[in-house]
Protein backbone atom coordinates (compact mmCIF):
# COMPACT_ATOMS: atom_id res chain seq x y z
CA UNK A 1 0.00 0.00 0.00
CA UNK A 2 1.19 3.41 -0.82
CA UNK A 3 0.57 6.64 1.07
CA UNK A 4 1.23 8.84 -1.76
CA UNK A 5 2.99 12.39 -1.55
CA UNK A 6 2.02 15.48 -4.04
CA UNK A 7 3.88 13.01 -6.65
CA UNK A 8 1.70 10.25 -8.08
CA UNK A 9 2.95 7.03 -9.89
CA UNK A 10 1.60 5.90 -13.15
CA UNK A 11 1.85 3.10 -15.37
CA UNK A 12 2.03 3.70 -19.22
CA UNK A 13 1.47 0.71 -21.58
CA UNK A 14 3.80 1.00 -24.95
CA UNK A 15 1.79 0.21 -28.24
CA UNK A 16 1.82 -2.81 -29.63
CA UNK A 17 4.81 -4.95 -31.02
CA UNK A 18 6.17 -8.07 -32.30
CA UNK A 19 7.24 -8.54 -28.63
CA UNK A 20 3.73 -9.43 -27.69
CA UNK A 21 3.58 -11.71 -30.04
CA UNK A 22 6.47 -13.99 -28.71
CA UNK A 23 5.57 -12.85 -25.46
CA UNK A 24 8.84 -11.52 -24.60
CA UNK A 25 9.14 -8.61 -22.48
CA UNK A 26 11.75 -5.74 -23.31
CA UNK A 27 11.43 -2.56 -21.40
CA UNK A 28 12.23 0.58 -23.08
CA UNK A 29 13.89 1.74 -20.41
CA UNK A 30 16.06 0.40 -17.38
CA UNK A 31 13.62 -0.16 -14.05
CA UNK A 32 14.23 1.08 -10.87
CA UNK A 33 14.06 -1.11 -8.13
CA UNK A 34 10.86 0.92 -6.34
CA UNK A 35 8.63 3.46 -7.16
CA UNK A 36 6.37 4.01 -4.57
CA UNK A 37 4.86 7.19 -2.27
CA UNK A 38 5.45 8.24 0.88
CA UNK A 39 2.60 9.38 2.40
CA UNK A 40 -1.14 7.93 1.72
CA UNK A 41 -2.90 10.41 -0.43
CA UNK A 42 -5.47 9.82 -2.71
CA UNK A 43 -3.64 10.88 -5.72
CA UNK A 44 -2.70 7.36 -6.14
CA UNK A 45 -2.66 7.10 -9.93
CA UNK A 46 -3.58 3.50 -11.27
CA UNK A 47 -2.94 1.46 -13.87
CA UNK A 48 -4.40 3.11 -17.45
CA UNK A 49 -7.87 1.65 -18.07
CA UNK A 50 -7.96 -0.92 -19.92
CA UNK A 51 -9.94 -1.39 -22.98
CA UNK A 52 -11.31 -4.84 -22.17
CA UNK A 53 -13.43 -4.36 -19.27
CA UNK A 54 -17.34 -3.97 -19.49
CA UNK A 55 -17.75 -0.59 -17.79
CA UNK A 56 -14.84 1.15 -16.07
CA UNK A 57 -15.30 3.02 -12.86
CA UNK A 58 -15.95 6.91 -13.07
CA UNK A 59 -13.76 7.62 -10.44
CA UNK A 60 -10.39 7.13 -10.60
CA UNK A 61 -7.44 7.86 -7.83
CA UNK A 62 -6.58 10.94 -9.57
CA UNK A 63 -9.76 12.61 -8.77
CA UNK A 64 -7.95 14.43 -5.91
CA UNK A 65 -4.58 15.80 -7.71
CA UNK A 66 -4.15 19.19 -6.47
CA UNK A 67 -1.41 20.68 -8.66
CA UNK A 68 -2.10 19.20 -12.73
CA UNK A 69 0.43 20.77 -13.87
CA UNK A 70 3.07 18.67 -11.71
CA UNK A 71 4.80 16.18 -13.76
CA UNK A 72 4.36 12.45 -12.58
CA UNK A 73 6.86 9.38 -12.66
CA UNK A 74 6.19 7.35 -15.52
CA UNK A 75 6.89 3.25 -15.46
CA UNK A 76 6.43 0.76 -18.36
CA UNK A 77 4.56 -2.16 -17.04
CA UNK A 78 2.54 -5.12 -18.73
CA UNK A 79 3.32 -6.05 -22.31
CA UNK A 80 1.48 -4.25 -24.67
CA UNK A 81 -1.33 -6.80 -25.36
CA UNK A 82 -2.20 -7.35 -22.37
CA UNK A 83 -4.78 -3.86 -21.91
CA UNK A 84 -5.55 -3.92 -25.77
CA UNK A 85 -7.41 -6.82 -28.31
CA UNK A 86 -8.10 -4.77 -31.18
CA UNK A 87 -7.87 -1.68 -33.14
CA UNK A 88 -10.59 -0.42 -31.88
CA UNK A 89 -10.37 1.29 -28.30
CA UNK A 90 -13.61 1.37 -25.72
CA UNK A 91 -14.88 5.31 -24.51
CA UNK A 92 -12.68 6.86 -21.80
CA UNK A 93 -14.59 6.62 -18.54
CA UNK A 94 -16.76 10.08 -17.87
CA UNK A 95 -14.84 12.81 -15.50
CA UNK A 96 -15.91 12.55 -11.83
CA UNK A 97 -18.47 14.65 -10.54
CA UNK A 98 -17.99 16.94 -7.67
CA UNK A 99 -20.30 14.41 -5.59
CA UNK A 100 -17.47 11.50 -6.88
CA UNK A 101 -14.68 13.54 -5.87
CA UNK A 102 -16.29 13.85 -2.45
CA UNK A 103 -17.07 10.50 -1.77
CA UNK A 104 -13.10 9.40 -2.82
CA UNK A 105 -11.81 12.26 -0.16
CA UNK A 106 -14.16 10.64 2.68
CA UNK A 107 -13.05 7.08 1.84
CA UNK A 108 -9.72 7.81 2.24
CA UNK A 109 -9.40 10.16 4.76
CA UNK A 110 -11.75 7.32 7.16
CA UNK A 111 -8.48 4.83 5.64
CA UNK A 112 -5.82 6.91 6.62
CA UNK A 113 -7.56 7.53 9.92
CA UNK A 114 -7.78 4.18 10.75
CA UNK A 115 -4.41 3.29 9.52
CA UNK A 116 -2.51 5.92 11.68
CA UNK A 117 -4.66 4.98 14.76
CA UNK A 118 -3.56 1.05 14.49
CA UNK A 119 0.15 2.44 14.12
CA UNK A 120 -0.10 4.75 17.16
CA UNK A 121 -0.84 1.21 19.40
CA UNK A 122 1.71 -0.71 17.12
CA UNK A 123 4.12 1.91 17.99
CA UNK A 124 3.55 2.14 22.11
CA UNK A 125 3.27 -1.89 22.22
CA UNK A 126 6.39 -2.68 20.23
CA UNK A 127 8.67 -0.06 20.27
CA UNK A 128 11.55 -2.34 20.97
CA UNK A 129 10.47 -6.26 20.13
CA UNK A 130 11.07 -5.93 16.20
CA UNK A 131 10.24 -9.73 15.36
CA UNK A 132 7.08 -9.66 17.63
CA UNK A 133 5.61 -6.74 15.85
CA UNK A 134 6.70 -8.11 12.33
CA UNK A 135 4.73 -11.12 13.12
CA UNK A 136 1.21 -8.92 14.31
CA UNK A 137 1.76 -6.69 10.96
CA UNK A 138 2.04 -9.93 8.78
CA UNK A 139 -0.73 -11.94 10.73
CA UNK A 140 -2.65 -8.59 9.73
CA UNK A 141 -1.29 -8.30 6.17
CA UNK A 142 -2.71 -11.20 4.58
CA UNK A 143 -6.39 -10.72 5.76
CA UNK A 144 -7.39 -8.21 3.50
CA UNK A 145 -6.48 -11.06 0.41
CA UNK A 146 -8.19 -14.20 1.15
CA UNK A 147 -11.94 -11.40 2.33
CA UNK A 148 -11.47 -10.03 -1.08
CA UNK A 149 -11.11 -13.79 -2.53
CA UNK A 150 -14.18 -14.40 -0.63
CA UNK A 151 -16.25 -11.16 -1.41
CA UNK A 152 -15.81 -12.34 -4.94
CA UNK A 153 -16.72 -15.92 -4.96
CA UNK A 154 -20.11 -15.23 -3.46
CA UNK A 155 -20.36 -12.98 -6.13
CA UNK A 156 -19.25 -15.61 -8.49
CA UNK A 157 -21.91 -18.07 -7.31
CA UNK A 158 -24.65 -15.03 -7.41
CA UNK A 159 -23.83 -14.93 -11.41
CA UNK A 160 -21.91 -11.43 -10.64
CA UNK A 161 -18.36 -12.14 -11.07
CA UNK A 162 -16.22 -13.45 -14.10
CA UNK A 163 -12.72 -12.09 -13.69
CA UNK A 164 -10.75 -14.29 -12.78
CA UNK A 165 -7.27 -12.50 -12.82
CA UNK A 166 -8.84 -11.08 -9.25
CA UNK A 167 -9.01 -14.53 -7.36
CA UNK A 168 -5.47 -15.06 -8.99
CA UNK A 169 -3.75 -12.28 -7.90
CA UNK A 170 -4.98 -11.97 -4.70
CA UNK A 171 -4.18 -15.36 -3.84
CA UNK A 172 -0.61 -15.48 -4.38
CA UNK A 173 -0.73 -12.18 -2.47
CA UNK A 174 -2.06 -14.13 0.22
CA UNK A 175 0.50 -16.95 -0.40
CA UNK A 176 2.98 -13.99 -0.11
CA UNK A 177 2.47 -12.63 3.36
CA UNK A 178 1.81 -16.11 4.90
CA UNK A 179 5.39 -16.96 3.91
CA UNK A 180 6.35 -13.55 5.72
CA UNK A 181 4.24 -14.67 8.19
CA UNK A 182 5.98 -18.43 8.16
CA UNK A 183 9.43 -16.20 8.72
CA UNK A 184 8.19 -14.45 11.48
CA UNK A 185 7.40 -16.95 13.56
CA UNK A 186 10.79 -19.05 12.78
CA UNK A 187 12.38 -15.68 14.03
CA UNK A 188 10.47 -15.93 17.39
CA UNK A 189 7.87 -13.36 16.81
CA UNK A 190 4.86 -15.39 18.13
CA UNK A 191 6.77 -16.59 21.15
CA UNK A 192 4.66 -15.32 23.66
CA UNK A 193 0.92 -15.82 24.02
CA UNK A 194 -0.57 -12.13 24.19
CA UNK A 195 1.53 -11.13 21.09
CA UNK A 196 -0.57 -13.96 19.53
CA UNK A 197 -3.91 -13.38 21.14
CA UNK A 198 -3.46 -9.97 19.83
CA UNK A 199 -2.63 -10.78 15.90
CA UNK A 200 -5.18 -13.25 15.97
CA UNK A 201 -8.13 -11.48 17.07
CA UNK A 202 -6.96 -8.06 15.29
CA UNK A 203 -6.90 -10.32 12.18
CA UNK A 204 -10.63 -11.70 12.90
CA UNK A 205 -12.32 -8.25 13.49
CA UNK A 206 -10.26 -6.79 10.16
CA UNK A 207 -11.53 -9.76 7.99
CA UNK A 208 -14.75 -8.62 9.36
CA UNK A 209 -14.11 -5.08 8.54
CA UNK A 210 -12.93 -5.77 4.89
CA UNK A 211 -15.23 -8.31 4.00
CA UNK A 212 -18.14 -5.61 4.83
CA UNK A 213 -15.84 -2.44 3.23
CA UNK A 214 -14.92 -4.49 0.21
CA UNK A 215 -18.71 -5.54 -0.19
CA UNK A 216 -19.82 -1.37 -0.06
CA UNK A 217 -16.93 -0.38 -2.01
CA UNK A 218 -13.91 -2.36 -3.46
CA UNK A 219 -11.99 0.98 -4.29
CA UNK A 220 -12.42 1.86 -0.42
CA UNK A 221 -10.85 -1.14 0.62
CA UNK A 222 -8.37 -1.50 -1.80
CA UNK A 223 -6.79 1.79 -0.43
CA UNK A 224 -7.06 1.16 2.91
CA UNK A 225 -5.06 -2.59 2.13
CA UNK A 226 -2.67 -0.07 0.16
CA UNK A 227 -2.53 2.19 3.56
CA UNK A 228 -1.62 -0.64 5.39
CA UNK A 229 1.00 -2.59 2.98
CA UNK A 230 2.80 1.06 3.21
CA UNK A 231 2.97 1.07 6.40
CA UNK A 232 4.77 -2.20 6.15
CA UNK A 233 7.58 -1.18 3.56
CA UNK A 234 8.17 1.85 6.02
CA UNK A 235 8.62 -0.12 9.02
CA UNK A 236 10.74 -2.98 7.21
CA UNK A 237 12.93 -0.14 5.00
CA UNK A 238 13.53 1.65 8.94
CA UNK A 239 14.67 -1.59 10.91
CA UNK A 240 17.16 -3.18 7.82
CA UNK A 241 18.95 0.59 7.47
CA UNK A 242 18.76 0.66 11.88
CA UNK A 243 20.18 -3.33 11.71
CA UNK A 244 21.22 -3.79 8.49
CA UNK A 245 25.01 -4.52 9.70
CA UNK A 246 23.84 -7.17 12.37
CA UNK A 247 21.51 -8.66 9.91
CA UNK A 248 24.39 -9.76 7.16
CA UNK A 249 25.85 -11.54 9.75
CA UNK A 250 22.88 -13.74 11.19
CA UNK A 251 21.69 -16.87 8.73
CA UNK A 252 18.60 -16.99 6.37
CA UNK A 253 15.88 -19.18 7.83
CA UNK A 254 15.14 -22.54 5.95
CA UNK A 255 11.68 -20.97 5.00
CA UNK A 256 12.77 -17.91 3.40
CA UNK A 257 15.11 -19.91 1.07
CA UNK A 258 12.88 -22.33 -0.19
CA UNK A 259 9.89 -19.62 -1.20
CA UNK A 260 12.58 -16.96 -2.29
CA UNK A 261 14.82 -19.08 -4.35
CA UNK A 262 13.66 -22.73 -4.93
CA UNK A 263 10.65 -24.52 -6.71
CA UNK A 264 8.27 -23.45 -9.12
CA UNK A 265 8.15 -19.32 -8.95
CA UNK A 266 4.95 -19.38 -10.66
CA UNK A 267 2.66 -17.72 -7.59
CA UNK A 268 5.87 -15.24 -6.43
CA UNK A 269 5.50 -13.83 -9.85
CA UNK A 270 1.56 -13.67 -9.85
CA UNK A 271 1.31 -10.97 -6.57
CA UNK A 272 3.73 -8.13 -8.76
CA UNK A 273 1.36 -7.09 -11.37
CA UNK A 274 3.35 -3.84 -12.22
CA UNK A 275 6.56 -6.84 -13.38
CA UNK A 276 6.77 -9.21 -16.38
CA UNK A 277 7.72 -12.80 -15.08
CA UNK A 278 10.85 -13.63 -14.04
CA UNK A 279 11.88 -10.27 -14.00
CA UNK A 280 12.69 -10.67 -10.24
CA UNK A 281 14.64 -13.40 -8.72
CA UNK A 282 16.30 -12.39 -5.38
CA UNK A 283 19.33 -13.83 -3.49
CA UNK A 284 18.90 -15.36 -0.08
CA UNK A 285 22.51 -15.48 1.70
CA UNK A 286 21.75 -14.03 5.15
CA UNK A 287 19.14 -12.42 7.62
CA UNK A 288 19.41 -9.34 5.89
CA UNK A 289 18.71 -10.84 2.36
CA UNK A 290 15.37 -11.92 3.91
CA UNK A 291 14.11 -8.57 5.10
CA UNK A 292 14.90 -7.07 1.83
CA UNK A 293 13.05 -8.82 0.24
CA UNK A 294 10.19 -8.53 2.40
CA UNK A 295 10.35 -5.15 2.15
CA UNK A 296 10.69 -5.21 -1.80
CA UNK A 297 7.42 -7.34 -1.10
CA UNK A 298 5.56 -5.31 0.18
CA UNK A 299 6.14 -2.39 -2.41
CA UNK A 300 4.63 -4.67 -4.95
CA UNK A 301 1.98 -5.07 -3.10
CA UNK A 302 1.52 -1.24 -3.02
CA UNK A 303 1.47 -0.92 -6.64
CA UNK A 304 -1.18 -3.49 -6.97
CA UNK A 305 -3.55 -2.41 -4.68
CA UNK A 306 -2.82 1.36 -6.55
CA UNK A 307 -3.93 -0.42 -9.76
CA UNK A 308 -7.16 -2.18 -8.13
CA UNK A 309 -8.42 1.40 -7.46
CA UNK A 310 -9.91 1.67 -10.73
CA UNK A 311 -12.12 -1.25 -11.49
CA UNK A 312 -11.41 -3.85 -14.09
CA UNK A 313 -8.09 -2.84 -14.08
CA UNK A 314 -6.65 -5.53 -12.41
CA UNK A 315 -4.27 -7.84 -15.14
CA UNK A 316 -2.48 -11.24 -14.44
CA UNK A 317 1.44 -10.72 -15.17
CA UNK A 318 0.95 -14.49 -16.56
CA UNK A 319 -2.78 -13.90 -18.44
CA UNK A 320 -2.48 -13.12 -22.28
CA UNK A 321 -4.98 -12.38 -24.65
CA UNK A 322 -4.26 -15.12 -26.72
CA UNK A 323 -4.32 -17.72 -23.84
CA UNK A 324 -7.38 -15.93 -22.62
CA UNK A 325 -10.30 -18.54 -21.26
CA UNK A 326 -13.59 -17.71 -22.30
CA UNK A 327 -14.50 -16.13 -19.47
CA UNK A 328 -12.43 -13.65 -20.12
CA UNK A 329 -13.13 -12.87 -23.81
CA UNK A 330 -16.04 -13.51 -25.65
CA UNK A 331 -17.95 -15.65 -23.49
CA UNK A 332 -21.93 -15.19 -22.45
CA UNK A 333 -20.26 -14.06 -19.28
CA UNK A 334 -17.90 -11.34 -20.30
CA UNK A 335 -20.39 -8.41 -18.63
CA UNK A 336 -21.26 -10.65 -15.88
CA UNK A 337 -18.77 -8.14 -13.33
CA UNK A 338 -19.88 -5.31 -11.09
CA UNK A 339 -18.65 -3.12 -8.46
CA UNK A 340 -19.32 -3.59 -4.86
CA UNK A 341 -22.78 -5.21 -3.61
CA UNK A 342 -24.98 -2.47 -4.80
CA UNK A 343 -23.90 -2.48 -8.00
CA UNK A 344 -23.99 -6.11 -8.43
CA UNK A 345 -28.07 -6.24 -7.42
CA UNK A 346 -28.55 -3.39 -9.65
CA UNK A 347 -27.13 -5.10 -12.29
CA UNK A 348 -28.67 -8.33 -11.97
CA UNK A 349 -32.05 -6.89 -12.29
CA UNK A 350 -31.12 -4.20 -14.88
CA UNK A 351 -28.86 -6.80 -17.53
CA UNK A 352 -30.10 -8.07 -20.48
CA UNK A 353 -30.04 -11.88 -19.22
CA UNK A 354 -32.39 -11.00 -16.47
CA UNK A 355 -35.17 -8.76 -18.70
CA UNK A 356 -34.95 -11.70 -20.99
CA UNK A 357 -35.84 -14.65 -18.22
CA UNK A 358 -38.54 -11.99 -16.71
CA UNK A 359 -40.34 -11.89 -20.58
CA UNK A 360 -39.93 -15.87 -20.53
Amino acid sequence: MILASSSSTVFTISPSSSAAKTRRYIPKTPRSPFLFKRNCNPTSLPFPPSTRSTKLCSVQATVLKENEDEKVVAEESFRPSTFTHGPEASPQPSPPTELDKWVVKLEQSVNVFLTDSVVTILDALYHDRDYARFYVLETIARVPYFAFISVLHLYESFGWWRRSDYIKVHFAESWNEMHHLLIMEDLGGNSWWPDRFLAQHMAFFYYIMTVLMYALSPRMAYHFSECVENHAFETYDKFIKARGEDLKKMPAPEVAVKYYTEGDLFLFDEFQTSRAPNSRRPKIENLYDVFLNIRDDEAEHCKTMGACQTHGNLRSPHSYPEDASGDDFGSEFRQADCEGVADCLDKSVTSPSSKQKQNI
